[in-house]
């Protein structure tokens, strides 16, 4: 059964930096688009950014353009979510997920199979 496990969240001051970590198990990540999901209290599940299974393309919502990073170290089977200059706004869950489709996409509804997620806080 495939496995993703999200590490990395926690507390941290407006402006302040974290990595997530999308850590897969019984299956090798690099055959998947990988993609970041997040979900605020009260809101709706959105999308972050996502990433190629195949040449490293990556796609980013307006909201977090120029301050988040997708990547994937396939030798580690993780992909990771850097973000800088995080914002109050930023304080939801955030939930990795894999697609084994053709094409990269945002859209949550064409990935299969999602981590647990973990909590980001951005307060002072």
């Amino acid at each position: 059964q495939v496995h993703l496990e999200e590490s990395g969240g926690g507390l941290v001051q407006p402006g302040g930096s974290l990595r997530l970590s999308c850590a897969a198990s019984r299956f090798t990540l690099d055959n998947y688009h990988i993609g970041w999901f997040r979900q605020a209290p009260g809101k709706e599940r959105e999308a972050v950014s996502c990433i190629s299974k195949s040449d490293g393309t990556t796609y980013y919502v307006n909201s977090v353009k120029g301050r988040f990073t997708i990547s994937r170290d396939n030798a580690k089977n993780t992909v990771y979510l850097q973000m800088n200059s995080l914002k109050p706004e930023d304080t939801a869950f955030y939930y990795c997920a894999a697609d084994d489709g053709n094409i990269l996409t945002l859209s949550e509804y064409e990935y299969d199979y999602w981590g647990q997620g973990t909590q980001v806080t951005v307060s002072s």
